[in-house]
């Protein structure tokens, strides 16, 4: 019994020593073996939310997550395949080959040039690298429609992960590589993830780790309002996150560009939503937030994964618990696909830049004692990405009495599998002079259809003013996909006329100059609702 009353004030004398605060006002002391064991928490976390969240991933749109949860620490391993890991490796990898001062564009090639498949923001962002489109005009809503969608968030952990008591500096890095595919709530999702690291290697409690993280993006953001607004249900609600995600459905759940006028959302605001939701929700729990931020549904994989993520910077690794130590420790020294690293190494780089980056920013590093200068956050300026759009209807390519066709257009079949046959899917032209054209109302519409390996180039004109060439090859990691092949906003309200003309030229690695269209997706403008909704009870 008194070996045990001195073990444990052992315990609390070294956990003292690791991490306190500094007798000079504004710094904060840890012990190197402390800074590695939250940076290794950090990334455990990653694997261990996004291994428990996978089988889930999508499966509940609009609704709560019902079906059961079978998880074992034993399917960490499967992490070594998930892209919210090896994608920002592929960033860490450019750091080490460039430099952690490498300008965005270099970033952004090796991105574009990996060898995996990539989706939504990171797809147009790599789209963008090879029409020789580069940050910050890459992520930008001109030239991507999904620079509002979730991409950056998952990616920008490593950013927190190197800079403890720091998120101006996270912010600064996040503002270079965040726009590589992402603008305005996009980026915002990215920096609210990072200055949750950053906040929570100098702070425990929960609630206090979102409220200084929410101080490095602009209070008038959605993201900020949509992540304020769980906080506010949140103290409603203690004990009921059921009712809490039921309020903010009704007032966030349909708000997604890239999902228009569907119940799937990949917007940034929702899901990181979602992740602050599992973390008040949670209580410090490592299985019920995973639990609750799964639950939540949508981009289930990943928001588990930062929830957990957080606290494994809170609890460091040696905090978590011995199922889940051994569940990576067991999978430490294999290689995440795509990348060069292992856990284990990823740890010791990520210490190395933060060592380097503490020391840049006013701190100073031993061998026994690494004194941190902590920043007071200061948000960027505010941009949106979308304002006042809605989405308002969608017309197919095979309503004809919409478009007008001029030259040879031809049906493309793919087979159905479920209905076990060919179904129509999009209209193709290759020759030069092949013209479609469409008639519609809104201020802003976006033309859906393939990007493939024999895709070729077309002239888009607007009311007569030609806009721009745009591409359709893309065979890139063996990847095709159906997609937006170009769009436009902020046109003035009223009757507008889409003319698209096959140039019947291509790129040399195409195998066909082929443009495919399936239909337009028209947006209109409108003042928001978000702005005065009110929950039920604040109706009262």
């Amino acid at each position: 019994m008194k070996n045990s009353f001195f073990q444990w004030l052992l315990i609390l004398f070294v956990l003292t020593l690791g991490s306190c605060k500094d007798s000079s006002n504004g710094y904060r002391i840890l012990s190197p073996e402390i800074l590695k064991d939250k940076i290794a928490g950090g990334w455990a976390g990653k694997m261990i939310g996004v291994t428990y969240g996978a089988p889930t991933e999508f499966r509940a749109l609009g609704k709560t997550y019902e079906d059961s949860i079978k998880w074992r620490p034993a399917d960490i391993w499967q992490s070594k395949w998930q892209d919210d890991i090896y994608v920002q490796l592929t960033f860490l990898m450019t750091m080490d080959q460039y430099g952690i001062d490498a300008p965005a564009v270099k970033f952004h090639e090796k991105f574009a040039k990996a060898g995996y498949p990539l989706w939504h923001a990171n797809m147009q962002a790599r789209k963008n690298y090879f029409d020789s489109i580069f940050p910050p005009a890459s992520g930008s809503p001109e030239f991507n429609l999904h620079a509002d969608d979730i991409d950056f968030q998952i990616e920008s952990d490593y950013i927190g992960f190197m800079c403890p008591g720091m998120p101006n500096t996270a912010v600064e890095l996040a503002d270079k590589i965040g726009r590589i595919m992402n603008y305005g709530d996009g980026l915002y999702g990215g920096i609210f993830v990072a200055a949750l690291y950053s906040e929570a290697f100098i702070e425990t409690n929960i609630i206090n780790i979102i409220e200084k993280a929410l101080l490095s993006i602009p209070q008038e953001s959605d993201y900020y309002k949509n992540v304020r607004d769980v906080i506010t249900l949140y103290r409603h609600y203690p004990s009921d996150w059921r009712s809490a995600w039921s309020e903010l459905e009704n007032k966030w759940g349909n708000v997604d560009i890239c999902g228009a006028g569907t119940s799937f959302n990949i917007d940034a605001k929702l899901n990181g939503a979602y992740i602050v939701m599992g973390l008040l929700y949670g209580e410090g729990d490592p299985m019920k937030t995973l639990e609750i931020a799964t639950r939540c549904g949508q981009d289930s994989d990943c928001n588990p994964s930062n929830a957990m993520a957080v606290l494994g910077v809170i609890k460091g690794f040696k905090g978590l618990s011995k199922e889940m130590q051994d569940g990576v420790m067991a999978v430490g020294d294999t290689v995440f696909d795509n990348t060069t690293y292992t856990f284990n190494s990823a740890v010791i780089r990520t210490k190395k830049y933060a060592l380097d980056l503490i020391r840049r920013n006013g701190g100073k590093v031993t061998d026994q004692k690494i004194r941190i200068k902590i920043q007071s956050p200061v948000a960027p300026n505010l941009e949106l990405s979308f304002p006042n759009l809605v989405f308002d209807n969608e017309i197919s390519v095979f309503e004809e009495n919409k478009w007008n066709f001029k030259g040879n257009w031809k049906s493309f079949e793919v087979m159905d599998w479920h209905r076990k046959k060919n179904v129509k899917q999009s209209l193709f032209a290759e020759n030069a002079g092949d013209e479609i054209e469409l008639k519609f109302t809104g201020t802003g519409i976006s033309v859906e259809g393939n990007w493939v390996k024999d895709g070729g180039k077309a002239d888009v004109f607007v009311d007569s003013i030609f806009i721009r060439t745009i591409d359709t090859y893309y065979n890139y990691a063996n990847q095709e996909h159906t997609t937006s092949i170009w769009h436009i906003l902020n046109l003035k309200p009223g009757e507008h006329t889409l003319r698209i003309v096959v140039k019947g030229d291509k790129r040399l690695e195409s195998q066909g100059c082929r443009v495919y269209i399936t239909k337009a997706i028209i947006f209109k403008s409108e003042s928001k609702k978000n702005d005065l909704y009110k929950f039920s009870f604040e109706k009262q």
